[in-house]
């Protein structure tokens, strides 16, 4: 178990402790008991902040949302929409060679939440939504004929690389996924 550093809020304690454990080991194989013991809280304040779990389940989505949109944002910006395309694409080929890569949170939690009306699968629409209509706005300002469907595709591209970088050679599907997105968006 990492060292608590109680100089941090006991929110972001657990909100960081909730993105670790989740990512690492699933949703419903960490419950309660190990997230307030893990991030140095009692129930109460858990039950504080996060009404329940789902809702902290929803923030940690949230959070991990907001990192990949302020990831693509710096890799896109200034950057004419070709090459934009390419490295919003390219820092997820790259993710696939961290050492605790375990696939996508998206996906992952959408395998644990299947109810596409619960507030995680809200969470996960919200983001996929995000992502594809960045992809379509850049592919349109990139001259893409279809700009749909090249950002339905490369959103498939993105999908099956963040499994199969969890599966198969992380290389390999690194150098991949970065021909398959040079050829569709050529």
């Amino acid at each position: 178990m990492p060292t608590v550093d109680r100089d941090i809020h006991p929110k972001v304690r657990l909100l960081e402790t909730a993105s670790r454990l989740f990512y690492a080991e699933g949703i419903h194989a960490v419950g309660v008991e190990r997230l307030v013991s893990e991030a140095a809280v009692t129930r109460a304040t858990f039950y504080r902040h996060y009404p329940t779990k789902d809702d902290l389940v929803a923030a940690y989505l949230s959070t991990t949302s907001e990192r990949i949109r302020a990831g693509v944002g710096a890799v896109t910006q200034g950057k004419p929409a070709r090459e934009a395309l390419l490295a919003a694409l390219g820092i997820i080929g790259d993710r696939t060679l961290d050492d605790d890569f375990r696939g996508c949170q998206f996906l992952n939690a959408a395998a644990e939440y299947p109810d596409p009306a619960h507030q995680v699968r809200q969470v996960i629409d919200d983001h996929r939504e995000w992502f594809f209509g960045a992809l379509r706005d850049l592919a349109r300002d990139a001259g893409h004929p279809d700009p749909d469907h090249a950002a339905r595709t490369l959103v498939l591209l993105r999908d099956g690389a963040l499994h199969g970088g969890n599966l198969d050679d992380a290389e390999t599907v690194r150098t991949t996924l970065r021909r398959a997105v040079t050829d569709v968006v050529s």
